[in-house]
């Protein structure tokens, strides 16, 4: 306990950054005012034909001035760093998405150096989250969800990734990823997460409770009764 408070007063300033896990540009607009960044993933961007990738990466580093993560498709360490440097040349505040294997944090290194941004993404374990500091990376994006599918505490390594990073000074940001419910959200600034990122239908949750809602509709009935 008291670690975590160290850890949480060492990031006062510091407030957590949101990101939408979109690709798709209403929904993008219509939440601008309440997010940092984007993230997108190739799975987002199947619905999109390959060519018209590029075009909509732009339209949307127009509508955010914020990170906009992109992933490279490639598996290879060479072709991954072809293509990060390709994919940071659309816009200015991409941020190039590698996975958290061999070849993605050889690749993270190199583009690092490069002065090029990077979130390490399919992070499961503190030790991927350690390499991806070492590596320089700008983020590292541990899967919540996912770990909770799979029997474990996602919360917790998001937990424990913050305190290594804290204990041994790296920079690199904890950006809580595969967000399923809004609890994963509220754990997750609990415990010290640099940012988080959520489909649109969890960040549209955020607005909203059934005491707000009922409470507008006797407003409204008051209203009426008074005319």
């Amino acid at each position: 306990m008291i670690w975590r408070i160290v850890v949480a007063l060492s990031l006062w300033n510091e407030a957590m950054e949101l990101f939408l896990d979109a690709a798709e540009l209403d929904e993008i607009t219509r939440y601008k005012d309440f997010i940092d960044g984007v993230t997108t993933n190739p799975s987002i961007m199947s619905k999109y034909k390959l060519s018209e990738h590029d075009s909509l990466i732009k339209e949307i580093c127009k509508v955010v001035a914020g990170p906009v993560s992109v992933e490279v498709i490639s598996q290879k360490y060479d072709d991954m760093v072809r293509e990060g440097q390709k994919i940071s040349k659309i816009c200015a505040n991409v941020c190039v998405k590698l996975p958290c294997t061999l070849d993605g944090l050889r690749a993270c290194r190199a583009l690092s150096i490069k002065g090029i941004p990077t979130n390490l993404t399919l992070c499961f374990s503190s030790a991927q989250a350690l390499l991806a500091a070492k590596c320089g990376a700008t983020y590292v994006s541990p899967f919540i969800g996912r770990l909770d599918d799979n029997g474990y505490d996602g919360t917790l390594l998001v937990e424990e990734i913050v305190e290594i990073f804290y204990a041994q000074g790296y920079e690199t940001k904890v950006l809580a990823a595969s967000v399923r419910n809004l609890q994963h959200v509220i754990q997750s600034a609990l415990v010290g997460a640099s940012a988080i990122t959520m489909p649109p239908m969890i960040l549209k949750q955020c607005f909203q409770h059934h005491l707000t809602t009922l409470g507008l509709e006797r407003f409204a009935e008051d209203v009426q009764k008074n005319k």
